[in-house]
């Protein structure tokens, strides 16, 4: 007998169909308030269904968090990757990141104050935003594992931080990340003033 040789993308399918409506309801509301019976029902299956494909909550917005952030740092790659200047590309990186994020509802949310911010505490986790962060920091300037990964962390709370408590504008976020952040990511390309 042969196997179901479409089983797999068909999981993916439903898989990639259940984040879609997840992503529709983050648009909508804080994704702190968001349940799985909320999920399942703009999905259009059954709870037991989404279950099947997650088995928490966790599991749903880990699973969600991990596909925005792929398709949010090839965004920011494509954004940046003409910028030839390491520090320049670090600061353009992380306010076009910073842009994606806010321009997109479904993301926002979040990092809504109203309710627990819950967008920190998944970018604090995921091994995923972990290994795209150290990804970029090492675009920038390759250095020793631990170093890129200390820097990486770092990029990762400043950009929660942002979201979380915006600068004034943009100019004001340049500024900040100009000062506090391209000092500690680049220090051996910094100029002296």
């Amino acid at each position: 007998m042969a196997g179901d040789w479409l089983a797999a993308r068909r999981t993916e399918v439903a898989a990639d169909r259940i984040l879609d409506a997840a992503g529709e309801l983050f648009a909508e509301q804080e994704a702190a308030t968001v349940g799985m019976h909320e999920i399942a029902s703009a999905a259009g299956c059954s709870r037991a269904t989404l279950y099947r494909y997650f088995d928490s909550r966790d599991a749903l917005y880990t699973a969600y968090v991990h596909r925005e952030a792929y398709r949010l740092y090839r965004e920011m790659t494509d954004q940046v990757g003409s910028v030839a200047d390491p520090r320049e590309r670090l600061i353009e990186g992380m306010l076009a990141s910073l842009r994606n994020v806010r321009e997109s509802p479904a993301l926002a949310s979040w990092f809504a104050k109203t309710q627990r911010p819950i967008g920190a505490d998944m970018a604090e986790q995921s091994e995923v935003i972990k290994a795209l962060t150290e990804a970029f920091v090492i675009s920038l300037a390759p250095d020793e594992p631990e170093v890129v990964a200390h820097r990486a962390r770092w990029l990762v709370r400043v950009m929660t931080s942002l979201l979380v408590f915006p600068g004034h504008d943009e100019a004001d976020e340049r500024s900040m990340l100009e000062e506090f952040v391209m000092p500690i990511v680049l220090p051996s390309t910094q100029t002296t003033q």
